[in-house]
């Protein structure tokens, strides 16, 4: 059973489908403390360490922890479309160059980067990746959808999976290990769970909703229940069907959930328990703490857990035939 590091390592989604691809977490590190007590919650059995990754000696923990994976998640927030038109912020984005000291350190078989699809489009990008393969690991450079991999939310992400004995890895060969069945919005709803709703068309409700829901109800026809998309870039409309995986969760509300009594429309924003349930934390993964804009922003910085399963399963199978062979 591969064993892990986690850099980044958020609230554990990320960890979550490596645990589930065979993996045994053995430290979890992130800046942020609510995520590193939500991790601890999940995987009480690995270490934890709240700290920046600039302020931990790597060469310190190379020498207590030899993990087959290093699993990083860098900052993503200045490669991210959800950041508009700001300019990315290079402090932020060097943190993906930070992981080469833990990756000299450590001495992984593999290293497992994960970042928003736009990281390709960085300047550094390809030295990150010259970097690694100049320590001697095989990169495959993939960029992966959520959706294909079973889960309820369509989130496409840049995925580098590096391994020091050089064999490579693309998304048939990921699938063909998962097998996963379709799934949509639909499936994340809590449909039973008795959470606050109010009037679509209550007084003050902004006019820019309204005209989404409009756009949605003069598609679908009235009395079908649909989602109110906010923020991103995706140029369509403002609204999805609940046929089809939820858009990318995001660290804020961004999406209400439009229902019917009778012909009226109601609504209400997404809870933190369907934003993991998309996320693929299924009944598996808890967030016992936090308000619930805090829980949200766990989930939208977290990595699905879907696509880190079949990765893992993956890493698992060839550290399988290396053990054959020996």
């Amino acid at each position: 059973m591969p064993t892990f590091v986690d850099l980044f390592c958020g609230a554990g989604f990320g960890a979550r489908g490596a645990v589930r691809g065979g993996g045994v977490p053995l430290l979890g590190l992130d800046a942020w403390g609510l995520a590193t007590q939500t991790y601890k919650a999940n995987f009480p059995q690995a270490d934890i360490l709240t700290e920046k990754i600039e302020d931990v000696s790597a060469r310190r923990l190379g020498s207590k922890y030899r993990p087959d994976v290093l699993l990083t998640s860098p900052e993503c927030t200045s490669h991210s479309i959800a950041r508009g038109a700001k300019p990315g912020l290079e402090k932020s984005r060097e943190t993906a160059i930070g992981i080469v000291p833990w990756v000299k350190a450590m001495e992984p078989r593999w290293v497992i980067v994960e970042n928003v699809n736009r990281m390709k489009k960085w300047d550094r990008h390809d030295e990150l990746v010259q970097t690694i393969e100049g320590l001697g690991y095989s990169v495959s450079d993939l960029l992966l959808n959520s959706a294909d991999f079973g889960s309820a939310q369509a989130r496409k992400r840049m995925f580098l999976v590096c391994d020091r004995h050089g064999t490579t890895v693309d998304r048939e060969d990921l699938l063909g290990l998962v097998n996963p069945p379709r799934k949509t919005a639909r499936d994340i709803i809590n449909w039973k769970a008795d959470h606050p709703v109010a009037l679509l068309r209550k007084p003050g409700r902004a006019e820019a909703t309204l005209e989404r829901a409009e756009r949605a109800i003069a598609e679908l026809g009235r009395g079908v229940p649909f989602l109110i998309v906010y923020y991103g870039s995706d140029y369509a409309g403002g609204w999805q069907t609940l046929d089809v995986p939820l858009r990318t969760v995001t660290t804020v509300d961004r999406f209400g959930l439009v229902t019917w009594k009778a012909d009226t429309p109601y609504m209400r924003m997404l809870q933190p328990d369907e934003l993991l349930l998309a996320m693929g934390g299924l009944n598996e993964h808890v967030l016992p703490h936090g308000t619930r804009r805090e829980k949200v922003k766990l989930c939208g910085n977290g990595v699905c857990s879907d696509v880190m399963t079949a990765i893992f399963r993956w890493i698992s199978l060839n550290q399988a035939k290396q053990q054959d062979a020996a």
